[in-house]
């Protein structure tokens, strides 16, 4: 009996070479796939091309360095032109990663497509959701709320139950000591300093785009002047270079005045939150859900308060939560399992909307 095919992305790194030893050891026959995104990849994939040498599995490269660009660092400027701050990651995952794992998969006579996330998945009614993966500290499941149900149904996560310290203590059963001791690899693959460095080489005339404008308090009254509006964030407190007599944070950023408003830590909490059409695994739970608003926030408990008529839906936390940050994802819980997930929008008008919608 032919074993079944497994196509795994590998990028060369402790995670996808652990679930690709992981994965034959069960008995799959693993076909791996290594993307050339961008220029800081070629290494990874010349390391994962001499992995699956040593293992004598079948191993492709894909050159996929302007499709990379098209769907997800042109979004990413984008965003923060757009006085948004964005999560790549997310864009990727459904738009790159997961689908040419899909279109390779099926090209390649793969039943089952393969990662080194940690995350884990469960059935129920049919329905297959992404749930947090044992580690706490590594789980990634907030990355993978917009996967599609095609992706979910052929997907295996052989590290969901792992601890890292696990994962690496595999690789040293499976003698592969000197790959156990890798370092973590980069959160955003294309990004090898400062974000605001890469948005200068990326911006045609970014001189005449990114330019100063006007630091301002919550009642519009300039304090100082800041470097231009894509270079902050939402809860920034580093490198404002501005005393205004107490710790101040980014509270607002307006991209058409090319204004950014600052404040104290207290200003950046808050009860409620605009989201973007959210995607919703079944029906809208109503009870029991969390929401974290980003990678590394806790979940808090929410409940969802309805679409309003600008296309927005209202959010209200069961507790103030700091630094709502639009460009984010939002991404609800029922306990561990992701029930879905949405971008957080410009808060801009959500007074108005509290007012008619909350009466808590």
């Amino acid at each position: 009996m032919s074993k079944e095919r497994v196509l795994l992305g590998m990028s060369g790194g402790v995670d996808s070479t652990a679930a690709c030893r992981m994965l034959m050891s069960q008995g799959y026959e693993v076909v791996g796939l290594t993307l050339l995104t961008c220029e800081a990849s070629m290494a990874a994939g010349s390391e994962a091309a001499e992995l699956a040498a040593r293992f004598s599995i079948e191993h492709h490269l894909v050159d996929v360095r302007e499709r990379f660009r098209e769907c997800v660092i042109e979004p990413f400027v984008q965003s923060y032109m757009s006085g948004y701050t964005p999560n790549p990651c997310i864009d990727c995952n459904p738009t790159i990663k997961f689908r040419l794992l899909e279109e390779w998969a099926d090209t390649l006579g793969c039943k089952y497509i393969a990662t080194g996330h940690y995350v884990r998945t469960a059935v129920d009614n049919g329905k297959v959701y992404i749930c947090a993966g044992a580690d706490t500290r590594k789980d990634q499941s907030y990355f993978l709320w917009r996967l599609t149900d095609s992706q979910l149904q052929r997907v295996l996560f052989p590290l969901g139950a792992l601890t890292k310290e696990q994962v690496r203590q595999q690789l040293k059963e499976f003698g592969l000591v000197e790959k156990s001791e890798d370092g973590e690899s980069m959160e955003i693959c294309f990004l090898t300093g400062d974000y605001r460095d890469f948005l200068r080489t990326n911006i045609p005339d970014a001189d005449a785009v990114i330019k100063p404008g006007a630091f301002v308090d919550s009642e519009g009254r300039k304090l100082g002047m800041h470097n231009g509006y894509p270079l902050y964030t939402i809860g920034q407190r580093k490198g404002l270079n501005i005393a205004l007599g107490y710790p101040a944070y980014v509270l607002k950023i307006n991209p058409q005045k090319n204004t950014v408003m600052l404040g104290d830590a207290s200003m950046l909490l808050t009860r409620h939150m605009l989201i973007d059409a959210p995607r919703w695994v079944g029906d809208v739970p109503v009870d029991g859900l969390t929401v974290r608003i980003r990678y590394r926030s806790r979940p808090v408990a929410c409940t969802i308060l309805g679409e309003q008529p600008d296309g927005h839906t209202l959010v209200r936390f069961a507790e103030p939560v700091s630094a709502v940050t639009p460009g984010q994802s939002a991404v609800f819980y029922l306990g561990d399992r992701v029930v879905g997930g949405a971008y957080i929008s410009s808060q801009r008008g959500i007074n108005q909307w509290i007012t008619e919608n909350d009466n808590e």
